[in-house]
């Protein structure tokens, strides 16, 4: 068991450090095959190669006319013998001396090198039929697109390691694909704790709030790009976080509590997790003192403030990092901004201000320091991060802040 005294508090570079260590050698080798609409976000496991050249055959890149660009001698005009439309279906060779009305990635007939747009084409009826002509010579190739032109057949659509987007998705579709492997999610598991919670729904007894903390961290957790396994809410009975627990840490390869951890009396996650050799103690940081990290049979366990503020700003803080880059997910925007007002903090202490940003570059608090204002959270799009030096900001102070 190590437990920080009540008078000495950790700094957050020390926990920090503390939770790298916690989670070093954390990575999820296995893989799973996912259907493509469930893909988004994941990260490819292998190479993916297409099995057919991209596009598969030549396709006219406009509406027009499909000719021999020798053809188009003089402005005379040359018969018109069909339409092809981008449709499945033969397309029969293109005769000498005539045209072809042809859509958008219609297949090019055997024959022809050369697409007129149809805005340059002059359409005329005539007793034996329609015919085209065009007034300015074309070059061979122009507005067809080979096949193969993108990627040729066995190419290599995506490497592996790629965070599946959009873009992905299209591409993967375009090749064929409609299943990928990809690396299996990071397991979490979330559990609130405190005998004063109910689910969110329920009609509240005489002393219970609402549970926040679980709906949130869940969220959070799917954010940074985990799979969430379990997550439960328990009371300040030993026995029974102990139960939960245990179903987690077998579940998930990281558990998330919230609440239980303070100096108090009823302070279940405390309680339990000091057998195991947990690390409980408090950092010099506002909201979100108390913390405590453990390992319950080998998996992690990170353990943040029952406050609603203090949970989700401790998540963002120490743990949302490292799972976004597992998942090979983007970093947490940070940018420097100008305060609107004054700014007071609390001396020796990092302080986190809730706060929202204007189109000039400034930021404005939103709310006080207090871990429970959950609303105020609510409506905050940055989190100002107050150095543990600085106890007064003046208005026009440049100040770091995370973009939430």
């Amino acid at each position: 068991m190590t437990t920080t005294p009540a008078d000495h508090r950790a700094s957050v570079d020390e926990h920090h450090a503390r939770v790298a260590a916690l989670l070093a050698g954390l990575r999820s080798t296995a893989t799973e095959t996912v259907a493509l609409d469930a893909a988004l976000g994941r990260r490819l496991s292998d190479p993916v190669h297409s099995a057919v050249a991209l596009p598969p055959f030549r396709n006219a890149q406009m509406d027009g006319i499909a000719v021999r660009a020798t053809d188009l001698t003089g402005g005379r005009g040359l018969p018109v013998v069909g339409t092809i439309p981008a449709a499945p279906g033969a397309v029969a060779p293109l005769a000498p001396g005539t045209a072809v009305r042809i859509m958008t990635g219609a297949p090019v007939p055997e024959g022809a090198d050369a697409v007129v747009p149809i805005e340059r084409v002059v359409m005329t009826a005539t007793d034996a039929g329609e015919t085209a002509a065009v007034a300015a010579a074309m070059q061979a190739g122009a507005f067809i697109r080979e096949a193969g032109g993108d990627l040729p057949a066995g190419g290599e659509v995506l490497a592996a390691g790629t965070v599946l987007a959009s873009r992905h998705l299209a591409a993967l579709a375009a090749a064929g694909h409609d299943r990928v492997r990809v690396a299996r999610r990071i397991r979490i598991a979330v559990i609130s704790t405190g005998a004063e919670l109910a689910p969110p729904g329920a009609t509240l007894a005489p002393g219970q709030i609402f549970d926040a903390n679980g709906p949130a961290l869940a969220a959070a957790a799917r954010a940074a790009g985990c799979a969430v396994m379990l997550q439960e809410r328990t009371n300040d009975d030993p026995d029974e976080f102990a139960r939960v627990l245990a179903q987690a840490a077998a579940s998930a390869d990281i558990v998330v509590t919230a609440g239980g951890i303070s100096q108090g009396a009823f302070e279940v996650v405390r309680e339990v997790l000091e057998p195991h050799g947990a690390w409980v103690g408090s950092l010099a940081l506002q909201p979100g003192g108390p913390q405590a990290t453990a390992r319950v049979a080998g998996v992690p366990v990170l353990c943040f403030p029952g406050n609603p503020v203090s949970a989700q700003l401790s998540f963002e803080l120490f743990l949302a990092p490292a799972l976004r880059e597992l998942a090979g997910l983007p970093a947490r925007t940070t940018e420097s901004r100008r305060l609107t007002v004054d700014l007071d903090s609390v001396a020796d202490r990092v302080q986190l201000v809730r706060a929202r940003a204007d189109d000039r570059g400034g930021i404005t608090p939103v709310a006080g320091p207090g871990s429970h204002l959950v609303v105020a959270m609510a409506h905050a799009d940055r989190v100002i991060v107050v150095p543990a030096e600085a106890t007064h900001l003046p208005a026009g102070s440049e100040v770091t802040a995370w973009v939430l």
